[in-house]
């Protein structure tokens, strides 16, 4: 295989590169170990900053943060919804920080606008009782999946190519040049080789694994941080807790659910990832302080995602660590044609690849300006299917008796499912419900499949595209998928929801014993 630009990474700084190149004429293939969005692009809060998380302590990303967000509200409006944010100080925060908190914001080009405790109380009426002072900011949630995968679409247009469940594990280098790249099929173990003139590494936490290939060491932190999914909208604005960063200071409303995060937790390795019992406890507690409601709330799933962070040496916690875009230039280690691309925030992604991008075409001799910084991210209609309460308006819409409502809590007809089924099969790929979960919110509501994994497997077999016992192993893993984000949350509603599930699948169906 042969490619101008082989970008190593399926996240949003790799498609966003690939889209940014493909704009210049430049051919890519980005290949990607797992999935789109696999890693840490699709384990966040889904939130789009304002910067005035990091006014205190990373202005510099704190002003990448916000001239991103004015850009991306202009030009990718289909992946984000404008919810506006709330920085809310508690009795007992840094009196001192929440006095230079609209200084700091000024100082950055960042507006906060001070609002009255009653004012703060009537836009969100769950906040707590010992507020003592609040500001407005242009926080604002974003799809990351549907964002990788606009980009990504975009740049296939332009004739890029997308390989995932591709592992890269080798490189053969000639003098000062990778002249080869070797991949690895993660389900068939087939051994492929790309020849590319320039080579991006946009791995993420991965970013080390990936340079040592090429003799390259990066010394890279990984922070873990685990979140919490409500079964429901807690807030309507984004709440911050107005300190410095912390365990438990955010709540991300986002489509039909909010997010609560997020812990900060060192780790040795991106590899095994999963959130505690105890973390859930803690991120409770810390988030009652600002939404006392959290402690009576259902959650229906956790997860966890790594921070990829530079290790900078000055012996900092990892919330300190810059997370302004940095570009690693490897001809200072002996390869001319490697970049790679750690670090960064999912707000600051187009950043990253623009300035990415710049430093490829100038080594490729292409003279075309970046154009993503005025051309809007194309809204398709494969994006879209991801998109909360698309279901019902598709549902209320067509009126058909016929359209069967195969996952209840989200209400998604048996067209949107075809659909996506559809989108599955033009790549070439086999539908099963993983694939179908990933494009659709199936299985994201409060059930967590248990209704929709064994009405959508009935549907697929009677409708031929799976046969024999392979509906049955898909069924097995996407429980088992929902099954580790369930795991940490079970108490009260929830667990009462997983030992139905539990009762269904194993009791009545014997999946388990199937599976022997």
């Amino acid at each position: 295989m042969r490619t101008q630009v082989l970008i190593i990474g399926g996240g949003a700084t790799g498609t966003g590169l690939a889209r940014d190149l493909a704009l210049r004429g430049v051919h890519c293939t980005v290949v990607e170990k797992s999935h789109l969005s696999a890693g840490a692009s699709g384990r966040n809060h889904g939130l789009l900053h304002s910067g005035a998380r990091y006014v205190g302590t990373d202005p510099i990303a704190a002003k990448q943060c916000h001239e991103e967000n004015l850009l991306l509200k202009k030009l990718a409006s289909q992946c984000i919804e404008d919810t506006h944010g709330l920085f809310v100080a508690i009795e007992g925060d840094d009196e001192n920080y929440v006095a230079d908190f609209p200084h700091l914001c000024a100082e950055c080009g960042i507006p906060a606008e001070a609002v009255s405790i009653e004012e703060a109380r009537q836009l969100e009426p769950g906040l707590s009782s010992k507020l003592i002072g609040a500001y407005k900011v242009d926080d604002a949630s974003i799809e990351p999946y549907r964002l990788c995968l606009e980009n990504m679409t975009q740049a296939q247009s332009l004739g890029s190519l997308l390989l995932t469940l591709s592992k890269v594990t080798a490189f053969t280098k000639q003098g000062n040049r990778i002249v080869r790249t070797t991949l690895t099929n993660a389900i068939t173990g087939e051994v492929t080789t790309v020849e590319a003139d320039f080579v991006v590494n946009a791995a993420g936490a991965w970013t080390g694994a990936v340079a040592e290939l090429a003799g390259i060491p990066i010394k890279m932190l990984y922070s873990k941080g685990s979140l919490m999914v409500a079964g429901h909208r807690i807030t309507s604005y984004v709440v911050n807790r107005l300190r410095k960063p912390g365990d438990g200071d955010i709540v991300v409303p986002g489509g039909t659910v909010s997010i609560l995060g997020t812990t900060s937790l060192r780790v040795e390795s991106p590899e095994v990832l999963y959130p505690t019992l105890e973390e859930m406890d803690h991120l409770i507690e810390e988030g009652a302080e600002m939404l006392p409601a959290l402690q009576y709330t259902r959650f229906i799933r956790a997860y966890a995602g790594i921070r990829p962070l530079l290790e900078l040496g000055s012996g900092m916690d990892d919330r300190s660590v810059s997370r302004s875009l940095a570009l690693l230039d490897h001809s200072e280690n002996g390869v001319d044609n490697f970049l790679s691309v750690p670090g960064g925030k999912l707000t600051t992604y187009r950043l990253m690849a623009e300035k990415a991008a710049d430093v490829i075409c100038e080594r490729l001799g292409v003279h075309k300006p970046c154009r993503t910084r005025s051309e809007p991210l194309p809204s398709t209609a494969i994006g879209g299917l991801s998109e909360p309460g698309l279901g019902p308006r598709i549902w209320i819409k067509k009126n058909d008796p016929g359209d069967r409502v195969l996952c209840e809590c989200e209400i998604l007809p048996e067209s949107l499912i075809r659909d996506v089924i559809s989108s599955l099969r033009e790549e070439r790929k086999r539908p099963n419900l993983l694939g179908i979960a990933d494009r659709s919110r199936v299985g994201k509501g409060a059930c967590q499949g248990t209704f929709c994994g064994s009405g959508i497997t009935a549907y697929l077999y009677n409708n031929k595209d799976i046969r024999g016992r392979a509906g049955l192993d898909d069924l097995r893993d996407f429980l088992q998928e929902r099954w580790k984000g369930e795991r940490p949350v079970l108490w009260r509603g929830q667990l009462i929801q997983a030992e139905l599930k539990e009762s269904f699948y194993c009791g009545l169906c014997g999946l388990e014993m199937q599976g022997g």
